[in-house]
């Protein structure tokens, strides 16, 4: 009802502006103006051969993604969540010299995946904390930074293949698209101890989480 009568559409990443959507738009709508960075669940193509800009903000949301990247890159090493999980079910017993001992980010070497505003913005920050910033060599890295869009091209990018190159010892943090990772052949590498573990702020099917990663 709203696209037949909208001049303008200001949808968010999660709404679904498919072909059928379009296809009912009225004559007015002119504007499809995502509140967000990505288009991918826009069908842009659609869009204009029905004369309707799209537009995004891609620009406003960088140094906060970039943030958000530090956080779970420090929160996933360091344990933070294993220790408040102690804390909160009153399992902690006080400090001990190897209880929770998480691993350091200084000297890591981090891989990041899609060097535009975002990776740019989380190599800046990972500089300050003493790492080495790398855009390639998977198999070399400590921890694994996506940054990259969503695109039929990056679609399961980091796939069972490209997984079993990284080191055991490897962490990774996902705060583009979950669609980057093969997420049942992430949970598998992580349930077999050949990577570390995982930060993600995104999922492959959200809301739904996947019970294997759970």
């Amino acid at each position: 009802d709203a696209m037949s009568r909208a001049d303008v559409l200001v949808p968010t990443v999660t709404d679904r502006i498919d072909q059928r959507l379009l296809s009912r738009a009225g004559d007015n709508l002119r504007l499809i103006a995502n509140y967000g960075a990505g288009v991918d669940h826009i069908d842009v193509a659609t869009a204009r051969q029905r004369g309707i800009l799209v537009s995004n903000t891609p620009g406003v949301l960088t140094e906060d993604t970039a943030d958000m990247t530090m956080a779970l890159m420090l929160a996933v090493p360091r344990r933070l969540k294993e220790g408040l999980a102690q804390m909160e079910e009153e399992h902690w017993g006080g400090w001990t010299p190897m209880n929770l001992l998480g691993r350091r980010i200084t000297g890591k070497r981090l891989g990041i995946l899609g060097m535009g505003r975002i990776g740019q913005a989380v190599a800046r920050r990972a500089r300050a904390f003493g790492m080495q910033i790398h855009y390639h060599m998977l198999a070399r890295i400590d921890i694994v930074s996506v940054n990259c869009p969503a695109t039929p091209g990056t679609f399961h990018l980091l796939n069972a293949r490209r997984l079993k190159l990284m080191k055991p010892t490897a962490f990774i943090v996902n705060t583009s698209r979950g669609e980057v990772i093969d997420e049942n052949a992430l949970a598998r590498e992580i349930a077999a101890g050949t990577l570390a573990g995982a930060g993600l702020d995104v999922f492959e099917r959200e809301p739904a989480v996947n019970p294997k990663l759970k």
